[in-house]
């Protein structure tokens, strides 16, 4: 018979899940790359990787601690919390004590990097808090996100600044990463009274926001950097177009099933452009 996994590795398991590994997981590695594009020392990239993944794991932990009634509401079997594998308070305490890790890793980095870096957590823990709940549930995507860049890019030596398109572009690449998050939850939230921009706008009209927000990140890290765009901008953006259509039929049930790879290609597209972009502003 297969061995039942010992509670402490259960636990340990919940807690991972409990971080919404994907996201987490995602943001730290691009964060690194970032860092070692922008040309930054080893022991800074450690530092950069270990500040980000504290703050993620915190708003994720926070997340599924705030919405622990909720999710038992409508039943989320998929939560840690629903399933009776970790309590909210043990959620409350780690992600207090992540936070607080976040800090202080942060701000060994200095003061510049590691307030931007921290942009990010707050904008994190306070979509958690009750922005999502709102009109306003993109600005913390936007400000966190395109604090990010900025604060990866002041960690490098001689602490420089982010040109603005590469701000620009990771506060647009993470509109879209909340119109896409929240499609997928969009009848739970509703039932228990969450209506955040995505919501009010709709599923068809949120695909298309997303894709063109998508778009737009692509444009913005081919053509702001100075000088012609290269070869592989060019053809970036010969990709970029035709999944842009396919990727704004996402709120249809007929083609969404085809429209998520164009999502995960413009994703992933813009994500080697913005890596690509960090390295241009060393």
């Amino acid at each position: 018979m297969p061995a039942h996994p010992s509670r402490p590795a259960a636990t340990a398991r919940a807690l991972v899940l409990a971080t919404h590994p994907g996201p987490t997981v995602a943001v730290t590695v691009v964060a690194t790359l970032l860092a070692v594009a922008a040309g930054t020392p080893a022991d800074r990239v450690a530092l950069v990787a270990a500040a980000v993944l504290a703050g993620q794991a915190s708003i994720g932990w926070s997340n599924d601690w705030l919405d622990a009634d909720r999710d038992r509401a409508v039943a989320r079997t998929d939560k840690p919390v629903v399933q009776g594998a970790v309590a909210p308070s043990l959620l409350r305490t780690l992600a207090l004590g992540s936070a607080a890790a976040a800090v202080v890793l942060s701000l060994v980095l200095g003061v510049i990097p590691g307030v931007l870096l921290l942009v990010l957590v707050a904008s994190g823990w306070a979509y958690n808090a009750g922005l999502k709940r709102t009109a306003v549930s993109v600005v913390p995507y936007v400000t966190g996100f395109g604090a990010l860049p900025a604060g990866v890019v002041a960690a490098a030596p001689g602490a420089p600044v982010a040109p603005w398109w590469l701000v620009a572009a990771g506060g647009a690449l993470g509109a879209a990463a909340h119109f896409a998050n929240v499609a997928p939850d969009i009848e739970d939230d509703l039932a228990t009274g969450v209506r955040g921009l995505p919501h009010r706008l709709g599923a068809r009209a949120s695909a298309v926001t997303g894709a063109a927000l998508l778009g737009s990140t692509s444009l913005l890290l081919v053509l702001g950097p100075a000088g012609p765009p290269t070869a592989a901008g060019w053809a970036g953006l010969a990709l970029a177009v035709p999944a842009v259509a396919v990727a704004a039929l996402a709120g249809t049930a007929r083609f969404r099933r085809a429209a998520f790879p164009a999502v995960m290609l413009l994703t992933v597209l813009d994500v080697v452009l913005l890596l690509a972009g960090g390295a241009a502003v060393t």
